[in-house]
């Protein structure tokens, strides 16, 4: 059956009973978001679904349920809590069938119910690409993933991540930096940011249009399972992924799983292919994934001429974009190094570019 089917009977409008219940199912976490759809359309809604016993509940998702969690009367006062910090703090509930929930996550096998939203979703026709990794990328990986985070943001090809520290994280900079899209999945509540160190770039993203997304309503903690379940989400909601750097049993080998079952593209990066921090990279090339160097490999494979990142590279910037006129360096060659870094530093504050490893990546 495709999980689609599961919103005939609701996709003509809700009411508020019934908006109020599936925000309460969001707090449901012993079932598996394909068994919530099947359980909407087996009572024709979600407001029904507090009124079974567990037994009936398993009865109906065909599985053995052995738990201690199906409270009704907690789980909806939860709900109600849930509600009123929504309606405080501006965060959003979307919902399968409703016509903001972004398509392409629609599509997978075990779409979330309801996602919290905090920030602005993408339109439709941005292309979208998932870039993880390692939380503890080797310097020449974090630079990696920060330039493919600007080339893209230059290219205006949305980043999805996970805001994790390490790959994450610099992919999501790149983005902001360069003027692009991002949009952060969390594993945990979506009024929490998690990492702390995080939080900057959190605030960068929602300051730049993008968003924040997480299926998990207010006050769930970052529990070690989210984690798995939140990387469904950021292939789900992306094009293609690139693995930057992973080693073996890296949860960025479980987002590269979930792409190749969900029908996207997935790369991993040359500079994320030694040692043992690319191990799990390293098999993901060996099993057939593309190597790329930047967001040109992707582009072309999408069938896309790359624009602005080929005259827009770290180190160089176009001196025109008229016709005729010639790339220039930033910075003259033979220049003395210390001179070098003042000029390097006086544009940066400048705000014409930033610095990554010691490189400038220059905004357009």
């Amino acid at each position: 059956m495709k999980a689609e089917s599961a919103i005939e009977p609701l996709k003509k409008g809700m009411e508020t009973n019934e908006r109020f219940s599936l925000i309460a199912l969001s707090h449901v976490e012993f079932l598996r978001p394909r068994e919530k759809l099947l359980l909407i359309e087996a009572l024709g809604g979600a407001a029904g679904l507090f009124e079974l016993s567990l037994a009936e509940i398993a009865g109906l998702v065909g599985r053995r349920l052995t738990t201690g969690l199906w409270k009704p009367d907690e789980i909806l006062r939860s709900a109600a809590t849930t509600e009123d910090c929504l309606t405080a703090s501006g965060v959003r509930s979307i919902f399968y069938w409703d016509s903001s929930y972004p398509p392409q996550l629609r599509e997978i096998y075990d779409p979330p119910v309801t996602l919290y939203l905090r920030g602005t979703l993408p339109d439709s026709g941005l292309p979208l690409a998932g870039i993880v990794g390692t939380r503890f990328p080797t310097g020449g990986a974090r630079t990696a993933a920060f330039r493919l985070g600007f080339e893209l943001g230059t290219e205006r090809v949305g980043v999805v991540s996970g805001l994790a520290r390490g790959v994450d994280r610099e992919a999501h900079e790149g983005s902001v930096t360069a003027g692009g899209y991002s949009i952060a999945v969390l594993g945990n509540g979506i009024d929490l940011v998690y990492p702390e160190s995080s939080r900057a770039v959190a605030m960068t993203i929602l300051e730049r249009g993008g968003a924040i997304v997480s299926e998990y309503p207010p006050g769930i903690p970052p529990l070690k399972y989210h984690f798995p379940a939140r990387n469904r989400i950021i292939s789900g909601l992306s094009r293609a992924v690139v693995v930057v750097q992973a080693p073996e049993r890296s949860g960025a080998l479980i987002t590269a799983e979930y792409a190749l079952d969900q029908g996207r593209d997935l790369y991993v990066h040359a500079a994320g292919l030694a040692g043992s921090t690319g191990a799990g990279t390293r098999r993901l090339a060996d099993c057939g994934a593309p190597v790329i160097r930047g967001s040109d490999d992707i582009l072309r494979d999408w069938g896309m001429a790359p624009g602005k990142c080929a005259e827009y590279r770290a180190g160089t910037r176009s001196a025109d974009s008229a016709p005729g006129r010639k790339q220039t360096h930033a910075f003259p060659h033979g220049m003395a190094e210390g001179e070098r870094l003042a000029l390097m530093l006086k544009e940066e504050i400048n705000g014409a570019c930033a610095v990554k490893g010691g490189e400038p990546f220059w905004r357009t």
